[in-house]
């Protein structure tokens, strides 16, 4: 599984407006929401899962990339959104820099081998800087999605 079977127009976030990492993941939780992607009455059980993985460690890998995920009985299949912030998120990076790039990825309690393969497929796909100035500077959500299903195009 990867980054394109995992998102559409729908699942991408153009312009998170979220100044920290625990904004950030309430953000995308609420847009994964309002898009029926999580059911409304699941909001604060996804949020709490994901920040309470996020106190751990931060997933802020560096190279202005974040990967929040976490596991949980709450949804049923691999969910994911990727958010794009233009003046970045401050989210306690290994390398202490604002992220530009968020990746949320939310597996299905019980599938943690499928949650380590695609976490480390989305960690090498962000990896190239090709790949993440390409998102950055795409206009919208379609040319960011069409980037993402088309990465050796770059």
């Amino acid at each position: 599984m990867n980054l394109g079977d995992i998102l559409s127009v729908e699942t991408i976030i153009s312009d998170l407006k979220s100044g920290n990492r625990w904004e950030a993941i309430d953000e995308m939780v609420s847009h994964l929401v309002a898009v029926e992607k999580i059911k409304p009455e699941h909001r604060e059980g996804i949020a709490s899962v994901v920040k309470k993985r996020e106190t751990s460690m931060s997933t802020g890998i560096g190279f202005g990339i974040g990967i929040p995920h976490a596991s949980t009985d709450l949804i049923y299949e691999v969910t994911g959104v990727l958010g794009r912030s233009i003046g970045g998120v401050k989210f306690d990076s290994l390398d202490n820099q604002p992220v530009h790039l968020v990746m949320m990825l939310l597996v299905p309690q019980g599938q943690f081998q499928k949650h380590l393969h695609t976490l480390a497929a989305i960690a090498k796909m962000l990896h190239s800087r090709e790949f993440r100035t390409a998102l950055e500077q795409a206009p919208d959500a379609a040319a960011m999605l069409k980037i993402i299903k088309n990465p050796t195009r770059l």
